[in-house]
C-alpha cells in the first residue's frame, strides 16, 4: 500500500493528459522551463557586479577603505 507501481504512474498521466491535453501540458512546460531559466539568468545578475565573473573584478574596494559618514538626528520639538 505504500509505494506505486507502473501501472499506477502511468493511469495517472493517462488521465492528466485526458483532462488537460497535449497542447497545453506542452505550453506548462514551456513555461515552466522558462521560469526556471529566468530564476538563474537573474540569480546571475545579481552575484556579480555588470555580469563579470567573480574572478575578472578588479578593482574592488575591501570594506575598510569605504567611507562612511555619520549623522546624529536631533528630536524637534514645537514649544509653544
Amino acid at each position: 500500500m505504500g509505494s506505486f507501481s507502473i501501472w499506477h504512474w502511468l493511469i495517472v498521466l493517462l488521465i492528466v493528459v485526458m483532462v488537460f491535453g497535449t497542447k497545453k501540458l506542452k505550453n506548462i512546460g514551456g513555461d515552466l522551463g522558462g521560469a526556471v531559466k529566468g530564476f538563474k539568468d537573474g540569480m546571475k545578475e545579481g552575484s556579480t557586479p555588470e555580469d563579470k565573473p567573480a574572478s575578472q573584478v578588479v578593482n574592488a574596494t575591501p570594506a575598510a577603505e569605504k567611507a562612511t559618514i555619520d549623522v546624529e538626528a536631533k528630536n524637534m520639538s514645537n514649544k509653544s
